[in-house]
């Protein structure tokens, strides 16, 4: 295989829809989210905590205190693969996101 046959070959390979969570131990407070590639945007996640570039400033101070042991980080769900790389899978994450975010979110959860 060559290298355009190989880079067309990952084009086209579906990628782990789904919905991550991550939870500061210590506090319960919670980010749930939703993304084409989760556990991609998972790594996305920690590498700006480490590296203390979060935009989300209450995350970055509960990561600067706790650490990363002080963490959990978690796909909770994935799509079903589409029939085709090129279906339009944004309603059913749209969906699936919010089943998840009343699954895991009560009124008075903390989140982020």
């Amino acid at each position: 295989m060559d290298r355009k046959e190989a880079v067309h070959r990952y084009k086209e390979t579906p990628r782990p829809a789904g919905v991550y969570r991550v939870l500061h131990k210590p506090s319960g407070r919670v980010l749930v989210g939703a993304s084409t590639n989760a556990a991609a945007m998972l790594r996305r996640i920690r590498v700006q905590l480490e590296m203390d570039s979060h935009p989300n400033r209450q995350l970055q101070h509960d990561w600067s205190t706790a650490g990363e042991t002080g963490f959990v980080f978690e796909v909770v769900a994935l799509l079903d693969e589409p029939d085709s790389p090129t279906d339009d899978i944004t309603r059913d994450l749209d969906a699936l996101h919010e089943l998840w975010r009343e699954k895991l979110l009560s009124d008075s959860a903390p989140t982020y």
